[in-house]
């Protein structure tokens, strides 16, 4: 589904990524954790586009992404990558001025050319999927930060990603709104969605990654199977890692 082969992004004179390779298959979910600055979310940026890169290749589903493609080329296919690979954001963005129902249809309608009736439909379900059928109309101010980040998640399910990118999504919550998100993102684990999760919530990994992959200083220093991972880690760098999180 994803497969990323030599990548490199740099900020000014820094590496934030170093010869990155990484890869993820259908109905996959794939945990990213690691220290701070490890370069996690810097490579969901990178996928869907938020981010360039200096050198090495994306490819989403037959899309492939390189650092040298032309302004056009760049244009096309993120045009096609963003809608195959959702994202869900640590701090919602939800758009203030429009209620839930709003903020879900709003791709659908204006990038997918859905009518209005059949995007508030689909809406209608997914916030129910969510939990949220009786805010269909409330507005994000309304909404607690675990709702809104549940409005979130419908928002990029709307567009019925073949994958689905999740940064650090119950950081900004407390426990037991966190707890909210994490019951939704396992749900869809159940269901087969495809999902690369960066998170510092390990109960959130051991719940729902088939895969967890531990980042350092830019570069992949272990992944493997999650319960393997975590039973017998092999680099000291995730070692560290674990010990400090039990710590906290």
């Amino acid at each position: 589904m994803i497969d990323i082969r030599g990548l490199y992004k740099r900020h000014g004179s820094l590496d934030i990524l170093r010869d990155l390779s990484f890869s993820v298959e259908q109905g996959e979910v794939a945990a990213i954790i690691g220290p701070s600055g490890g370069g996690k979310s810097t490579l969901l940026r990178c996928i869907n586009g938020l981010e360039r890169f200096e050198r090495g290749q994306i490819r989403v589903g037959d899309d492939i992404l390189t650092a040298d493609a032309s302004a056009k080329t760049r244009s096309r296919l993120l045009g096609s990558i963003r809608k195959r690979v959702g994202f869900v954001f640590q701090q919602f963005n939800l758009f203030p001025h429009l209620d839930a129902i709003g903020n879900v249809i709003e791709a659908p309608v204006h990038v997918l050319g859905k009518s209005r009736e059949a995007a508030i439909f689909e809406a209608e379900q997914l916030l129910g999927k969510v939990g949220l059928s009786d805010k269909l109309r409330s507005f994000s101010h309304e909404l607690s930060g675990g709702q809104q980040q549940r409005v979130a998640i419908a928002r990029a399910l709307a567009m019925q990603p073949d994958v689905l990118l999740l940064d650090e999504p119950t950081s900004a919550l407390d426990p037991l709104m966190a707890s909210e998100v994490m019951s939704v993102i396992a749900d869809l684990a159940r269901g087969g969605q495809t999902m690369i999760v960066v998170t510092h919530q390990l109960c959130l990994v051991k719940a729902v990654a088939s895969t967890v992959h531990v980042f350092a200083e830019g570069r992949r220093a272990e992944h493997g199977p999650t319960q393997a991972v975590f039973a017998n880690p092999q680099h000291e760098t995730t070692r560290a890692f674990l010990r400090k999180l039990s710590e906290g």
